[in-house]
């Protein structure tokens, strides 16, 4: 019995020597964010709707969990699983992925970061400083929502920072294979034998980016397949967004600005469009952030474009915690039909207005 007990407790001490390793390793990660939003015009019939939205608040909600290996010479092993979730009802996001935000492996030096996995793209990255309101519920990812969802299953991807120059790239040889819907979720697995072109997707970023100022470029084509949503149903359609994107600090004061032209060659035919946005944010106190943002997108040879201005006011409770609010307007002209908030409904042709406020906490 005592030789039991003495091996139970070397088996426990051994365990627990382990925890600790992975422990300085490993970092486990988190933010919850959600609230209330109430719009108007959700319908033809003009009617209002005050709901709990699944997709943002102010940032998406999430689990995630990094770690690195240092294997000596300046060189890590790292990987990210990140999981997307809907605090409303507790699903998964991303078309109900485990790790739908990242899963990656990979390597990381002096020559930057190659990872391998389901992974943010070129398009992702190229406008997180120069969008204040980045994914906020009302923002330019209401008016395009790949923006704000911006990944590629089955890639490669590489960055790297070399004297402030931004560098980077990913290739996937099947951009999406989940169909359950969305904007996370698109059903184009690609990897087809003698269809190379199925569901591939090239993205691009070339930047110079300091803490005061920086601009960049992206470039993003992504192709389609049989079951594809958004109409590109054959190999033969695609998608493509060229980025530009700005910002600078003025004081205390941050402007960022941006255009995406996109061109999207699908079976109903052609259709291309000019997304404009500019955005302040300013720390009014040490305490709150007021940003305030404008969009328009002009679809050429249409009458169908959208105006959008949108103003946020965030308070920190603590450096984890804020409360916040926002309002906003999306004016559809034509026959457009975007909503104020992402995921929403608004009746073809009507303008949107739209108050939320809402509570986050990272971890």
């Amino acid at each position: 019995m005592k030789k039991a007990i003495c091996c139970a407790a070397a088996l426990l001490a051994g365990v627990g020597a382990s925890a600790a390793m992975a422990q300085s390793s490993v970092t486990v990660y988190g933010l919850i964010d959600t609230g209330l939003v109430y719009t108007n015009n959700v319908n033809a019939a003009g009617a209002n709707a005050t709901k709990m939205p699944s997709l943002t608040g102010s940032f998406p909600s999430r689990l995630g969990f990094r770690g690195t290996e240092d294997l000596g010479n300046g060189l890590q092993a790292v990987f990210t699983l990140e999981q997307g979730l809907s605090p409303d009802t507790g699903a998964m996001g991303q078309g109900n992925r485990l790790f739908g935000r990242q899963a990656t492996v990979g390597l990381k030096g002096a020559f930057g970061t190659v990872t391998l996995g389901r992974q943010i793209n070129m398009t992702y990255l190229a406008g997180q400083k120069a969008d204040v309101l980045g994914p906020n519920l009302f923002a330019i990812g209401s008016i395009d929502p790949y923006l704000p969802n911006a990944r590629s299953d089955n890639a490669i991807g590489y960055l790297g920072n070399f004297n402030n120059v931004v560098i980077g790239a990913t290739y996937s040889t099947g951009r999406d294979a989940s169909a359950a819907g969305g904007p996370a979720a698109t059903g184009c697995p690609g990897e087809v034998a003698g269809n190379a072109r199925a569901c591939r997707q090239v993205t691009g970023l070339l930047g110079y980016e300091t803490a005061d100022y920086g601009l960049n470029t992206s470039y993003d084509i992504l192709y389609g397949n049989v079951g594809a949503a958004g109409g590109l149903t054959s190999s033969d359609n695609s998608d493509k967004r060229i980025t530009v994107n700005g910002y600078v600090k003025v004081g205390a004061a941050k402007i960022g600005a941006g255009l995406i032209e996109r061109s999207t060659r699908a079976a109903t035919g052609l259709t291309e469009s000019d997304l404009y946005y500019l955005g302040v944010s300013y720390p009014m106190t040490p305490l709150s952030t007021l940003d305030v943002q404008v969009a328009r997108r002009d679809t050429r040879n249409s009458s169908s474009d959208v105006d959008m201005v949108v103003a946020r006011l965030t308070y920190y409770l603590s450096r984890r915690s804020a409360v916040y609010g926002a309002l906003g307007r999306m004016n559809n002209s034509g026959t457009s039909a975007v909503a104020l908030d992402a995921g929403g409904t608004v009746g073809a042709g009507l303008s949107q207005n739209g108050i939320m406020a809402g509570l986050r906490h990272s971890f």
